[in-house]
């Protein structure tokens, strides 16, 4: 996970070959438009996120620093030799990770606007893209967490539970600082 390297790609690197297969299967499409469809959500996502953590309303800053802080918090995904969905698969669904959970939650109630504006982005249906995003979810908690841990080893990421300056500095650093 080097910093030149995009979060999408990052997630689509987690989510392996078979996964994306899945997703072309239920989107009607080869890898290729697959690809597409997870980097418009993924981005999505990531932008929403970011736009939840600058919200004028503190109660949605707060919910968003705190589920960083808890994927901060959160242990290390087996090993990049191992195998690429075992990561994934330790989450065991939307609130199957522990620290997680906060952000499995935070991200399952922006699926809905994000979906929409993937929807109307792609032409694809909504319900689709929403079954999507349910099949990411576990993988952008995995990208999160080893990103998380990746800037902490390095020293460099600030703490999600200091001021909403150190979040946005903490979100540019796991997200790649794009929306």
């Amino acid at each position: 996970m080097s910093d030149s390297q995009s979060f999408e790609q990052d997630v689509l690197n987690e989510l392996g070959d078979d996964k994306l297969q899945e997703i072309a299967g239920l989107l009607g499409t080869d890898a290729a438009g697959a690809q597409d469809v997870v980097g418009t959500t993924v981005s999505a996502l990531s932008g929403d996120l970011q736009d939840k953590a600058a919200a004028a309303d503190p109660a949605e800053a707060d919910e968003v620093r705190q589920a960083f802080a808890e994927v901060e918090s959160a242990e290390q995904p087996p090993a990049s030799g191992e195998q690429p969905l075992q990561g994934v698969a330790a989450f065991g669904g939307l609130g199957g990770l522990a620290a997680g959970g906060m952000m499995s939650g935070v991200l399952a109630r922006m699926s809905k606007p994000v979906a929409n504006a993937v929807s109307k982005k792609t032409g694809i249906p909504a319900p689709t893209v929403s079954r999507v995003i349910e099949m990411l979810i576990p993988v952008v908690l995995a990208v999160l967490t080893k990103r998380a841990a990746s800037t902490k080893a390095d020293g460099a990421a600030p703490k999600a539970s200091a001021s909403s300056g150190g979040l946005g500095d903490l979100l540019g650093q796991i997200l790649g600082g794009k929306k």
